[in-house]
């Protein structure tokens, strides 16, 4: 009875901290990106992406780093590893990876909208050694997906917001990424990532050589100079970097390849055959056959699509 007399003159509960949070963002966010795409800011390592319609899945890469949706829902597929991402999920990138994502759930009245926020794997890893929590057994592999807090929605709401002090945004907005880094990594993923931070690690051994790839994806592969970089035989590297990123080191070279061509097709307005040759190909045909296998679509015709009418 006594508990019962209790919950009778329970005051009505608060507002949604959640909720209100999340819709301030989807202003800033809405503010900030006119049309649909990917928009960059004023900051280094901090984009906005618009979408207003759900889309078929794409080859995309996605740097070390944290990816909170503020509307909508996408998922991304590494291999067999399929993860969901939403306005409840926030999406942990912990080395580069090259999933193929795709938009699930957009509208023109309510957009998908996300703020991606990059971070080096070295500075993860730093932030890592710094938080006072235990270590799983094994690293994290591929994607991982984290529930979203009011402290996080708050911290990234702050840093949108740091967009509009220019004089503040250099000395404020390190302070503020590494709070919301630390916010998702104190959660349920902290021991999971936490082998990063270990220098002896196979993980953080594995990303030197995803790091080497990303920097020198246009040269020639020696598989050999990529296992010393690893400390690893040829074989055991090739089977640890395909547990971690469902690619071997060849494919992810040529994948890094691809994305890099379509990025200087559509942003830089080369030909095929001149992003083709920048990118390492010695071959235009092959690169055309690669693209399409990989795209969907030749080329020319997969960027024009891309950029649209006009």
């Amino acid at each position: 009875m006594w508990t019962q007399r209790l919950h009778n003159v329970v005051m009505p509960p608060a507002p949604d901290e959640h909720q209100a949070l999340r819709e301030r963002l989807i202003a800033e966010a809405l503010a900030r990106t006119p049309g649909d795409g990917l928009h960059d800011t004023a900051l280094p390592g901090l984009r906005l992406i618009r979408a207003s319609a759900p889309a078929l899945p794409v080859p995309a890469l996605y740097e070390p780093g944290v990816v909170l949706v503020l509307q909508g829902r996408k998922q991304a597929r590494v291999g067999d590893q399929v993860v969901h991402y939403d306005a409840l999920h926030c999406l942990v990138v912990p080395v580069t990876t090259l999933p193929r994502g795709q938009v699930v759930e957009a509208s023109a009245a309510k957009p998908y909208l996300c703020l991606r926020l990059s971070c080096e794997t070295q500075a993860l890893a730093e932030l890592l050694a710094d938080v006072d929590a235990p270590a799983a057994d094994t690293a994290a592999a591929g994607l991982q997906v984290a529930p979203v807090t009011a402290p996080l929605l708050d911290a990234a709401l702050r840093l949108l917001r740091l967009l509009d002090e220019p004089e503040a945004l250099k000395a404020l907005a390190p302070l503020v990424q590494r709070e919301i880094l630390y916010r998702v990594l104190t959660g349920p993923l902290g021991p999971r990532l936490r082998a990063l931070a270990r220098t002896d690690s196979t993980a953080r051994r594995l990303n030197r050589v995803i790091e080497h790839l990303t920097r020198r994806f246009a040269e020639p592969l020696s598989i050999d100079e990529l296992a010393g970089l690893a400390h690893m035989s040829p074989s055991t590297l090739h089977l640890r970097f395909k547990q971690l990123t469902a690619l071997s080191p060849l494919q992810f070279q040529k994948a890094l390849r691809l994305q890099q061509a379509r990025r200087l097709m559509l942003a830089d307005g080369l030909d095929a055959a001149s992003a083709a040759h920048r990118v390492g190909y010695e071959s235009a045909s092959q690169f055309s056959r690669e693209y399409r296998r990989s795209f969907g679509a030749p080329p020319r015709a997969d960027v024009a699509q891309r950029r649209g009418p006009g």
